[in-house]
C-alpha cells in the first residue's frame, strides 16, 4: 500500500524534513509512505482567500490519483487513537487501494477536496503549526504500522 500526504505549501525548514524522513525510512517498502508538496495559493493585502483556497483545492485534486481512498484531515473529522488508525490501515491494505491524506493550506481545505474525501479524519482539536502535522503524520502512520505488525515501538 502507498500512503500518499499531499499538504499545501513548501519550502519546510531543514528539523521538518529531517523529523518526517526519519519515520518514512523506518517503514517498509509494502507501506510506502510519498510527500507531495502542493503550491500555497496566492494571498496578499488586496487577495481574495476563496481564490487561494480554490487554486490549492484544483492542485490537490489533480494529484489525488484516481482509485486512492482519500482521507481529508479536518478539524470536523473523527479523532483517531493510535490504535483505530491501525485498524483503518489494516483495513485499507484489505481494501486494495492506496490512501491519499489531505492537508490543506492556511485557510483549510478547498470544499470540494472534503466532499471528496472517503473519511475525514481530526488529529486533535488543536490548531498545531503545517510542518508539525508532517512529522506527526509520519510517525503515526509508522506507529499504527508498528501495531499492525507487534513490533515493540509502540510500547
Amino acid at each position: 500500500m502507498k500512503v500518499r500526504l499531499l499538504a499545501v505549501g513548501g519550502k519546510m525548514p531543514e528539523w521538518v524534513t529531517q523529523g518526517f524522513n526519519e519515520y518514512v525510512k523506518r517503514l517498509p517498502s509494502e507501506m510506502a509512505f510519498e510527500l507531495v508538496e502542493l503550491p500555497l495559493g496566492h494571498r496578499g493585502k488586496s487577495s481574495d482567500p476563496a481564490r487561494a483556497i480554490r487554486q490549492e483545492g484544483d492542485a490537490m485534486l489533480a494529484s489525488i490519483p484516481k482509485g486512492d481512498r482519500v482521507i481529508a484531515l479536518e478539524v470536523s473529522g473523527k479523532n483517531w487513537s493510535t490504535e483505530q488508525l491501525a485498524e483503518q490501515m489494516e483495513s485499507w491494505q484489505m481494501d486494495g487501494c492506496n490512501v491519499s491524506l489531505l492537508v490543506g493550506g492556511p485557510d483549510g481545505l478547498d470544499r470540494r477536496c472534503v466532499q471528496l474525501a472517503d473519511q475525514k479524519w481530526s488529529l486533535s482539536g488543536l490548531t498545531m503549526p503545517h510542518p508539525l502535522v508532517r512529522i506527526l503524520l509520519a510517525e503515526q502512520v509508522y506507529r499504527a504500522w508498528t501495531i499492525t505488525k507487534g513490533h515493540p515501538y509502540h510500547k
